[in-house]
């Protein structure tokens, strides 16, 4: 088994469905210019309340990348 060293970048995720699904933004996005994405940890999440409802979500994760050898 190798060792890995791991780099972690920090995103925020928006979502007008949950909380969940920001989180999946997110993830997803970076996965479009980013390799080796190999793990989060939600740090912070908040919303916005609009007539007395949740009306947005956001929600921040460091993601951890795995360095190439």
């Amino acid at each position: 088994m190798n060792d890995h060293v791991y780099k972690y970048i920090e995103l925020t995720g928006s979502s007008t469905k949950s909380s969940d699904d920001a989180v999946r933004c997110a993830i997803e996005r970076a996965s479009k210019t980013l390799r080796n994405l190999h793990w989060f940890e939600i740090t912070e999440t908040r919303g916005h309340i609009d007539g007395g409802s949740v009306a947005h979500w956001q929600v921040t994760l460091k993601v951890g990348l795995r360095l190439e050898d």
